[in-house]
């Protein structure tokens, strides 16, 4: 009887042990797969935290009124609050439902952790079409906490390099962000922008003085980015400036940063690690120079002899005694490379010289190549010395042999002349003569630095979408850049020379207003036609087969059209009498033939 009672007690025990399991199974599966709910709209919230931060209004317009005519489609994720539901998942649907006057939406409660909520959120906005860039970054950059790039790219169905790239954009100081946000900037040129560090990002906004200058954008990336595969020492050297490590590796290579500057190019985005390592760089050239005993040549003319970086070379030679000479000074002595006809040829792109030409050509270069190479043989034996020379902007070197020419001295005193003298050994009347030179010379780059930044201006307005017909000094400005870039000297002045005139005295203003006088519309129609009749293939193609001739021959008609029937008419008499002869020939082939068979 005492057993029967503990087999009842042990059954009642499993039976409620197995509807409680079944209830915690049932209450898994409903908190697994949430059921669909219709919320009063007015307690959902949006998520202050969520990353989403701009919103299309005319987007929101459309899906207001598809909301309105079908409803909301797709229901928004939410969670429990205090005092209602924050959404999860759709945001935007929530916005535009509110927008068509809807007092209920539909919806999924879900049970999220803070840190989960963040990532579900920010995975399903960056799968958005719309996203904008600067906020895509962001995200992106807070998913990089928990994932390599590679599980980010999979995640999001994007490439590697797209990843890698927003990554770098997330770096951008939020003043150049702005300017992405506005579409002013493109985003290749923000992740460039991205690669230099906020110090040098911090410089070039400034620099702007608050206004979006792309082509100024453009001009400073350049002026501080460096062709690593010209760097004056070895990329992969670690131990230059043990601290920075090799350039080959170094996150501020771009080569690193994905296709930005062109496929895996190195270029250094890091000025200050840069010129350090330029410095040791000639450092240690200085110290080489005196253990062998070498003569170094940094390439400095007496015209730019109060450069900066050119009296900066001067100084650190003459700390370390060795001699400087400018040079116009030396004579120097370059290795000099056998000419062939393929560098000739290169060497003459611009012009239309035939093949006999280009061959005389070269065998003038050769006999020069020939005297150049017993100079460099025979150097030390006619008083030349060992030496390199020192590019003073980039501190290449190249070897040379090198000699001092004798100078006649001015004066029985042997003093220097003004241009080789330094600003402390001159009167003040001489250094006002110095000063103003220098400032000739400043004029100069800013006058070219001007140009530039005009040109490029220009290149980004919508001047070559105009209607408006081509101005004279258009015309002008066409006809001059053919001239200079298409055409050569002789065939300037065998085709054009009744109005270019004897030109070789005068300065580049006088010379264009000569042009202009000169210059009339039937000028400018004459050089199209000579530049139209150098397009053509001939000789390559039959016309029929390529554009540019087939045009070429139909625009001739209008001119030519008795002339070039008569050749035609030629050509097709000739084919004629051709196939004529082709025919008799295979006629008695055939009787042959039958002959031999019988």
């Amino acid at each position: 009887m005492e057993a029967q009672t503990k087999q009842r007690a042990t059954r009642t025990r499993s039976s409620k042990q197995s509807s409680k399991a079944k209830r915690t199974t049932s209450q898994k599966e409903q908190n697994s797969v949430p059921q669909i709910q219709m919320l009063q709209i007015g307690l959902v919230s949006p998520d202050p935290a969520q990353p989403r931060k701009t919103f299309d209004e005319q987007s929101l317009q459309h899906l207001a009124q598809s909301i309105a005519e079908h409803g909301v489609l797709q229901p928004i994720t939410v969670r429990k609050s205090d005092d209602g539901y924050i959404i999860v998942m759709g945001e935007r649907r929530f916005r535009a439902s509110k927008l068509a006057g809807l007092t209920t939406i539909p919806a999924m409660v879900r049970n999220y952790g803070d840190t989960e909520i963040l990532e579900v959120q920010i995975i399903e906005n960056l799968q958005r079409k719309d996203v904008e860039p600067t906020e895509e970054a962001e995200a992106i950059q807070f998913l990089l906490e928990r994932y390599e790039p590679g599980e980010i790219a999979k995640r999001l169905g994007r490439s590697e390099n797209y990843i890698r790239q927003r990554i770098k954009l997330a770096g951008l100081i939020e003043g150049f962000k702005v300017f992405v946000r506005t579409g002013e900037m493109t985003i290749s040129l923000g992740v460039a922008v991205a690669l230099f560090e906020p110090g040098e990002q911090q410089m070039l906004l400034e620099s702007l003085e608050g206004e979006y200058q792309g082509h100024r954008i453009k001009r400073m990336i350049e002026s501080r980015t460096y062709d690593l595969t010209q760097a004056p020492f070895d990329v992969i050297d670690k131990t230059l400036v043990p601290k920075a490590g090799a350039c080959d590796v170094c996150p501020f290579n771009a080569a690193n940063q994905g296709n930005l500057f062109g496929e895996g190019k190195m270029v250094c985005t890091r000025t200050s690690c840069f010129e350090n390592k330029k410095t040791k760089t000639f450092m240690k050239l200085l110290k080489r120079v005196k253990k062998e005993g070498l003569k170094l040549v940094p390439n400095i003319s007496k015209y730019w002899v109060d450069e900066e970086r050119n009296q900066w070379v001067m100084a650190q030679m003459e700390k370390v005694c060795l001699e400087v000479h400018l040079t116009n000074e030396l004579d120097i002595l370059k290795e000099p490379i056998e000419p062939t006809l393929e560098s000739i040829t290169e060497e003459h792109r611009h012009y239309e010289y035939t093949e006999e030409e280009l061959t005389e050509f070269l065998s003038e270069a050769l006999e020069s190549f020939t005297e150049k190479k017993e100079a460099w043989d025979n150097a030390i034996d006619n008083g030349f010395e060992k030496g390199i020379l020192l590019e003073t902007d980039t501190y290449l070197t190249q070897a040379i042999f090198v000699r001092v020419r004798e100078e006649t001295n001015e004066g029985s005193s042997g003093a220097k002349s003004l241009d080789k003298r330094k600003m402390a050994e001159c009167t003040p009347e001489e250094q006002i003569i110095k000063i103003n030179a220098r400032e000739l010379r400043k004029k100069e780059i800013e006058n070219n630095n001007q140009f530039k930044e005009v040109v490029d201006m220009i290149r980004e307005t919508d001047y070559i979408n105009r209607k408006k017909p081509l101005s004279t000094d258009e015309m002008v400005a066409i006809s001059i850049s053919l001239f200079e870039n298409n055409l050569g000297w002789h065939d300037q002045r065998e085709h054009f020379g009744d109005f270019l005139g004897d030109d070789d005295q005068l300065s580049n203003a006088d010379r264009l207003d000569q042009f202009k006088e000169g210059f009339k519309k039937e000028t400018f129609h004459k050089l199209l036609r000579f530049l139209l009749t150098r397009q053509v293939h001939l000789g390559e193609s039959n016309h029929t087969n390529d554009l540019t001739n087939q045009s070429f021959y139909v625009a001739m008609q209008t001119f030519y059209k008795d002339k070039i029937s008569a050749i035609e008419d030629t050509y097709a008499e000739n084919r004629q009498k051709r196939e004529a002869r082709i025919k008799e020939r295979v006629v008695v082939l055939e009787q042959q033939d039958q002959t031999n068979d019988e």
